[in-house]
């Protein structure tokens, strides 16, 4: 039998962070590489699995359906070799990670925070749910480490687009809408990017609004619409007993989706910072991608 080659698991994660930051330059870039090194690698690459995994696209390049096909493959490579080094390494790391997260995506963390601790068992983390906004600014005051925020598109090497998630309109049983009336919403702050988001798509659409309550926590907000106060614009995941998609209120106008983006901190690196990153993007892979497919399937109709 002849002997098998090995693929070099440093190329295989080139192609992995070329393909996440939006091509060659942004992976030369994070990588802290020059172009052509990447190229080169890229190159190298190809010639090992005898086919070609890219495909010109405009100026730039975009994956073949072999290039996919790779992509997949290389992510678990990757994985499996990262969670060798992180069981046999992690148990002596020792320190702190500060994350954030919006309430729309807790539902994720127990399974996140429970991989990552037995892999570093040592490691303390420092929790935050917060709004987007507040999210944001403690990213770029280096008050936490890393986040997940919805709304707060970037190009940039410490931002990291993950997906887009709908927003839909929500309401409860209780609420009555007053025809000839301004529509009444129920609303976080002024920096929320839902908030933001149903003012203007109701201004386009020409239709009048008042904010009937406004609250500076999700709790507020929703017990503001349990009460039938107003409707608001949210993703429609996690959400409270009462409360549901406000599907019947014709005539309000579609919201559209915003991208759910990983943030770092400029100084955020190390194993167990990517780890978490890692672990992050992971377990937001199967809401994303359910929305890409209802979204897909929705426009075939």
């Amino acid at each position: 039998m002849a002997a098998r080659s090995n693929l070099d698991l440093d190329t295989l994660r080139t192609l992995v962070v070329a393909h996440d930051r939006g091509g060659l330059a942004q992976a030369a870039e994070h990588l802290g590489r020059t172009p052509s090194a990447i190229s080169l690698q890229m190159k190298r690459l190809q010639e090992d699995l005898g086919m070609a995994i890219f495909r010109k696209r405009g100026r730039g390049l975009a994956l073949t359906e072999a290039g996919e096909v790779a992509l997949s493959y290389a992510r678990r490579v990757l994985e499996l070799n990262d969670e060798l080094l992180d069981t046999m390494q992690g148990a002596n790391l020792a320190g702190h990670i500060r994350v954030g997260c919006p309430q729309d995506f807790a539902a994720i963390l127990p399974s996140v925070l429970s991989e990552f601790a037995s892999l570093y068992p040592r490691m303390q983390i420092e929790l935050h749910i917060e709004g987007n906004a507040a999210l944001v600014a403690a990213i770029e005051e280096a008050r936490i480490d890393l986040a997940v925020v919805i709304g707060r598109h970037e190009r940039s090497t410490n931002a990291q687009t993950l997906g887009q998630l709908d927003l839909v309109w929500i309401a409860s049983a209780n609420f009555k809408s007053t025809h000839g009336q301004p529509l009444p919403l129920a609303v976080l702050g002024p920096g929320c990017v839902f908030r933001t988001r149903a003012a203007e798509r109701l201004a386009a659409a020409n239709i009048p609004y008042r904010i009937a309550a406004t609250s500076a926590s999700l709790n507020g907000l929703s017990a503001a619409l349990l009460g039938g106060l107003g409707v608001t614009a949210r993703t429609g995941l996690n959400l409270p007993e009462g409360l549901d998609s406000a599907e019947s209120l014709h005539g309000l106008p579609a919201l559209g989706s915003l991208p759910v983006v990983l943030r770092r901190h400029a100084h955020c690196n190390g194993v167990a910072a990517d780890r978490m990153a890692s672990l992050l993007t992971h377990a937001l892979g199967p809401i994303l991608q359910t929305v890409h497919k209802r979204r897909n399937s929705v426009s075939k109709t």
